[in-house]
């Protein structure tokens, strides 16, 4: 058997939005939120807002951001979203406090069943509780939850989840230490 991307179907997935309300999203995202030369903050929360995303206070979210879907993230209170952040949340995203997901860091919560002829898409939401550090380039694969200080470095890739106050690195992310948070 072969993958024959002729019988893709992923008709079962709802984005979650009217079409109206998609397009304008995707209209924002590529003029504000992917556009390097906008770094007003303030403004980019209150859309993510408008277009239904739960935003806590103190949030950071820096030049060329990518959001697929706002209205399944929620974010947390004093979270850093760095350069070329990209959520590609088909699934809930959910960030707790305190969270910093580092430049060019990716949380993918869609893939596909490659044991499948037709390639079918899998959605699964991703959890990064309180305190949790994403590494730049770093990858969080669907399903995964970051527990709580748990820090993936970079180039890292999540697979699985992460325990609380541990340190993961490599592909696939291995445990390597204790994460020790001095004063």
């Amino acid at each position: 058997m072969n993958v024959d991307l002729s019988k893709y179907n992923n008709d079962w997935f709802d984005v979650g939005a009217s079409k109206l309300k998609l397009g304008f999203w995707f209209l924002i995202k590529g003029t504000i939120f992917m556009n390097p030369f906008f770094p007003f903050m303030e403004i980019k929360i209150m859309l993510l807002r408008l277009f239904g995303a739960k935003i806590g206070t103190g949030v950071v979210v820096k030049t060329s951001v990518n959001i697929k879907f706002p209205w399944n993230l929620e974010v947390g209170n004093q979270v850093w979203l760095g350069e070329r952040a990209w959520i590609e949340n088909q699934g809930k995203v959910i960030i707790g406090n305190n969270v910093c997901l580092s430049q060019g860091a990716t949380l993918m919560t869609g893939n596909h069943n490659y044991k499948k002829t037709t390639f079918d898409l899998m959605v699964k939401g991703i959890t990064l509780e309180d305190g949790v550090w994403i590494g730049s380039n770093a990858i969080v694969c669907p399903g995964v939850t970051c527990f709580n200080h748990a820090v993936l470095t970079i180039n890292s890739v999540a697979m699985h989840n992460m325990e609380a106050r541990w340190i993961y690195q490599g592909n696939p992310a291995q445990k390597i230490r204790e994460r020790i948070i001095t004063a």
